[in-house]
This record gives C-alpha cells, sequence and structure tokens, in this order.
C-alpha cells in the first residue's frame, strides 16, 4: 500500500510552492497575468504562469519520485512505472487569476491506476492550495481531510454533517468553453434551479469540490471538467464524508461530475439525470 502519509506531505509541499511562485511572480511581474496562448476556445486562455507554475510542479516531484508518473493540463502525460501518477493544475480557475479575481488553487494529486479514462483511477494524497486566500485542503487515503485557512487560525478536519434537502441546498456549478456546449448547460441551469435553493458559479472546479468539503456550498455538479481539475478535491471531499459521481451509475469524469453528502448527492443526480445533463445539444 503507498504511503498516503508521506504522499500527502509532497502534494502539500508541492503545491505551496507553485504558490508561492504565483504570488512571486504578481509582485513582480506586471505581466504575470497576461495570456499567451489559448486552448479548445479563444476564452479558454494559458497564461505564463500556468507554465511556469506546472515546470516547477514537475520538477519538484520528479527530483523526490523518479518513477512516478506525471500528468499535467499544460504538458500531458509522461508515464512512469510505479504505479502512482501525480496529477497536476498548475492554476485551476485561470479567468479568475486572470481577471484579480482570488478563487484559484494549485491542485495537486497523486492517484493510483489510469489517470486517462473516467473510473480508472483512485486518488491517495491530494493538496488544494489558494495562493491568494492561502487556504490549504489537504487529504490521504484513510486520513481524513484538512483545511489549514490561510488568515493563521487552526487547521480543521472536515467532516460532513447531514445536507440539506434538494429544495434548500446551495449548489454550485460551471460552464464550459464552446458555444453549444454552454446553451446545453444553460438549458439545464434553468431546470434545475427551480428545485434547489440557488447557483453559485465559482470558476473553479476544485475549489467548488473543496466548498463541498468545507460546508460554503452543499453540492456541486459540472459537465466537461477534465482529471485534473478535480482528482486533488475528489479526494478531499470523500475524505470528509461526500460522495462524488457520475450519472446513471457512470464514474465521475468529463461527462458530468456531481459531488454532495448522501442522500443529496442522490437526488442531485437524478433530476440532472431528467435533465440529461451529461448531454451536449444534438
Amino acid at each position: 500500500m503507498s504511503d498516503a502519509r508521506a504522499l500527502r506531505g509532497l502534494a502539500e509541499e508541492v503545491a505551496r510552492a507553485g504558490g508561492d511562485l504565483i504570488r512571486a511572480g504578481l509582485a513582480d511581474d506586471p505581466a504575470a497575468r497576461e495570456v499567451t496562448a489559448t486552448k479548445s476556445t479563444e476564452t479558454d486562455i494559458v497564461t505564463a504562469m500556468d507554465r511556469a507554475v506546472e515546470r516547477l510542479l514537475r520538477e519538484r516531484i520528479a527530483a523526490v519520485r523518479p518513477n512516478d508518473g506525471l500528468l499535467g493540463e499544460e504538458n500531458g502525460y509522461q508515464p512512469g512505472d510505479s504505479g502512482l501518477t501525480w496529477v497536476l493544475d498548475p492554476i485551476d480557475g485561470t479567468v479568475n487569476y486572470r481577471y484579480g479575481i482570488d478563487a484559484y488553487a494549485v491542485s495537486v494529486a497523486v492517484v493510483e491506476g489510469d489517470p486517462t479514462v473516467d473510473g480508472a483511477w483512485t486518488p491517495v494524497a491530494a493538496c488544494v492550495h489558494n495562493p491568494a486566500t492561502g487556504d490549504t485542503w489537504t487529504a490521504g487515503r484513510g486520513l481524513g481531510a484538512q483545511l489549514t485557512p490561510g488568515d493563521g487560525s487552526p487547521a480543521r478536519t472536515l467532516a460532513l454533517g447531514a445536507p440539506p434537502e434538494l429544495g434548500q441546498a446551495l449548489v454550485a456549478t460551471g460552464f464550459g468553453y464552446a458555444a453549444a456546449r454552454r446553451a446545453g448547460q444553460a438549458r439545464v441551469l434553468t431546470g434545475l434551479l427551480p428545485t434547489i435553493r440557488d447557483i453559485r458559479r465559482i470558476g473553479s472546479a476544485s475549489l467548488d469540490l473543496c466548498g463541498v468539503a468545507t460546508g460554503t456550498v452543499d453540492a456541486y455538479y459540472e459537465r466537461g471538467v477534465n482529471v485534473w481539475d478535480i482528482a486533488a478535491a475528489v479526494l478531499v471531499l470523500t475524505e470528509a464524508g461526500g460522495t462524488v459521481s457520475g450519472l446513471r451509475g457512470a464514474p465521475a469524469g468529463g461527462a458530468m461530475v456531481v459531488g454532495a453528502a448522501s442522500p443529496l448527492v442522490e437526488g442531485l443526480c437524478d433530476v440532472l439525470g431528467q435533465l440529461d445533463a451529461d448531454s451536449d445539444p444534438v
């Protein structure tokens, strides 16, 4: 069995190092937030800082764990031979970072299995670090989940209680970059809104899932996420007592990810299934 405690420590160490680099860049370089490239659409942006942070994460991990695989948003998949792969999102919430909105995170997870296939990977250790606020979530398989606030207050163990009824649930979500997908997500949102308390759009999947674990929102769903968006936060939420799944018995992944405590997660999945939230417009 992997040493989840040591892996959790390394995940936190490198995530915080990435956060330090982001803060230093903002302080020293006025162009740190400038867009250097786009990906799936013109609104799906990459900054120089995204690439710099991922380079740092890869270098730090490889220096300690040279046989582990690496999968990052900006530089792709480098398989290893240890059975473990580090899944990296250097800035989850790049648009927020670009606009100076303090809701973005360095997300670092180490997983067993194949991280390129939905449902074929299992997180072992994780850290989600918000460089703007200093808030840091950590988790290890079988070790629980913790939040260390950035304001210097003591770290606390996260443990979800009974969730509200669906009609009283505050639900976070996100939207894709392609116009057709956004149109479908708007349709789903219109159908869902009458059945819940309200919606929040934060702009970072990892922070959304950590928000469920912390209790700042009751649930989260989104279509079109990638493994690097969610791998670390999935462990935070499940170790806090929550559940993460897809729809219609599918695993959480690109088609849909839904996170909440039971039985809220099941109720939300039912409504989203009725709305065909895991399908794009034809």
